[in-house]
């Protein structure tokens, strides 16, 4: 019920909102123009429930059939939305332009009485034409922005550099790279090779350790265990290591924390070690965690740790950093947020994250967040491109 309150109620009156404005503004009354738009309406809506409902209960070999078409239909209809509504004033304006308001006939030996106007209401062909070039435009422009967003959401990660500056990095250190990437989303739309590119970007680094901050999979193991299987081949010379996400706890984070141990990749459950002798790098679960008694606790990840050197934090969500900096975090390593995904999400997303994307400070804490090397629900991505981050770390002295 909650589901279809949050998705299926706005997603419904997106559909009645197009109905309305690609479909009665453009057509004439009981034409056959106008079934045919309604029943598309109608058949587009029932396609991206599919994709919302249906493909959580199918295998992803099974459930992409509905996630390709349900999905990238979401975008457009998302931007659809967005260019007819910001459409809604410059169409009102022509329409009102169009029509004419004139000074009522005065019959022969009519007295001076004042003449009332009377207002000409437009040629339906005239506003036909400003509903029609309306709704093209919008399509266009909605129909351009997707076609670029998938280019960017199905290309390959961008390989950022990112250095921070630690005070308790020994010099000896300065220059330890950490490849950092997050949310890749195994699931219906994304498999096996998408795995591949990522570990040989990755291998290409030659980085000194690997950090998967959370978000790998839509899907249970005996479903993606094969498109997860590359993860072996990952190379670094302190090791793989790993955080649960939201999303490991909705897909079985226990067979997966098992599965991704037997690949080489070390899960990091709220504990700590200690890599190349001078950093501390601690893992801390996902908040989601709470609601499966697998939650972050802190004082058990950070005890033992060695204060004088710098603490690296694994935390899946930005909003994690309070924690991590009053247990005396020096650097928190997040993803979550997508970097928003798709414009204007990223000015949505501060409300509940202190950070979008990348390098940022919350109280004596650096943070960094990933925008994530693939996405969830539309193969689409405006505004924030996939990445790998490479964070080099940097002695004060």
């Amino acid at each position: 019920m909650i589901f279809f309150l949050l998705l299926g109620v706005p997603v419904a009156l997106g559909h009645l909102y197009l109905w309305r404005r690609l479909v009665v503004d453009t057509t004439r009354p009981g034409t056959l123009g106008r079934r045919i738009g309604a029943v598309a309406v109608v058949a587009a809506f029932l396609v991206l429930m599919a994709a919302l409902v249906v493909t959580r209960q199918l295998p992803p070999e099974a459930g992409k059939f509905f996630a390709w078409p349900g999905f990238v239909w979401l975008a457009l209809l998302f931007y659809l939305v967005i260019g007819l509504g910001i459409a809604e004033i410059p169409r009102r304006v022509l329409l009102r332009r169009a029509t004419a308001t004139t000074a009522a006939p005065v019959a022969a030996g009519a007295g001076p009485d004042p003449v009332e106007p009377v207002e000409v209401v437009p040629d339906p062909s005239r506003r036909l034409f400003i509903a029609r070039s309306v709704a093209i435009g919008t399509g266009i422009a909605a129909g351009g922005v997707v076609g670029y967003g998938m280019t960017q959401a199905l290309g390959d990660p961008k390989l950022l550099s990112v250095p921070v500056t630690l005070d308790k990095l020994q010099p000896s250190l300065s220059g330890f790279r950490i490849a950092v990437v997050s949310d890749i989303h195994l699931g219906p739309l994304l498999g096996r090779s998408h795995t591949e590119r990522i570990v040989r970007m990755i291998n290409e680094q030659e980085a000194d350790l690997v950090a998967i901050v959370g978000d790998l999979v839509d899907g249970t193991v005996d479903e993606l265990g094969e498109a997860a299987a590359p993860l072996r081949d990952l190379v670094s010379r302190h090791g793989s290591f790993f955080v649960t996400g939201n999303h490991e706890y909705f897909s079985g984070h226990e067979p997966w924390l098992a599965e991704l141990e037997r690949l080489g990749v070390n899960p990091l459950r709220n504990e700590g070690l200690t890599v190349a002798g001078g950093i501390e790098l601690v893992g801390v679960n996902d908040v989601t965690g709470k609601a499966y008694e697998d939650g972050p606790d802190y004082d058990r990840a950070f005890a033992g740790r060695d204060r004088n050197n710098p603490v690296v934090l694994l935390a899946h969500q930005p909003v994690q950093v309070s924690d991590a900096s009053s247990h005396g975090a020096d650097l928190q390593l997040s993803g979550h947020t997508h970097g928003g995904q798709m414009v204007p999400f990223n000015l949505v997303v501060p409300v509940q994250q202190p950070g979008v994307a990348g390098l940022s400070k919350v109280d004596d804490t650096w943070l960094y967040v990933s925008r994530g090397a693939g996405f969830w629900g539309p193969p689409v991505r405006v505004g924030a491109p996939p990445d790998i981050s490479m964070i080099e770390l940097r002695s004060a002295g």
